[in-house]
């Protein structure tokens, strides 16, 4: 993860539990499963700091709003290919610098608590 310059921020959204199509057997296909999501977003903020307004600053909610819309009304045969499509869309928004976005699907094997993926995009 990058070294934060002055006035960059790091937003965090920590344990986004949904529930999506994720998977190939038969079973995955026809039921729900909950996917677990850690996003970790990475802008400059001095314009916010300044202004105390929330123009100025990389609206969090109305992020995490697109995030469980899309990843509730789709399905996913990979981890990856849910990881990456979440990972766009935090990237879609011009402001943000870096993002990384880790998808936890519980139980995915029987003796792990989880099985997770990572993916990380950056802008100059």
């Amino acid at each position: 993860m990058p070294r934060l310059e002055p006035a960059m921020a790091r937003i965090r959204v920590k344990d986004l539990r949904l529930r999506t199509y994720i998977g190939i057997k038969e079973e995955e296909i026809l039921n729900k499963q909950d996917v677990l999501i850690n996003l970790t977003v990475i802008y400059p903020a001095s314009d916010a700091v300044r202004d105390n307004a929330i123009e100025q600053a990389l609206n969090y909610r109305t992020l995490t709003k697109a995030i469980i819309a899309h990843v509730e009304s789709n399905r996913f045969a990979l981890l990856e290919r849910l990881t990456q499509e979440i990972l766009d869309l935090v990237m879609a928004n011009p402001s943000v610098r870096y993002a990384e976005v880790e998808v936890d699907k519980p139980h995915a094997l029987r003796f792990a608590e989880s099985v997770s993926i990572t993916l990380a995009g950056h802008r100059d």
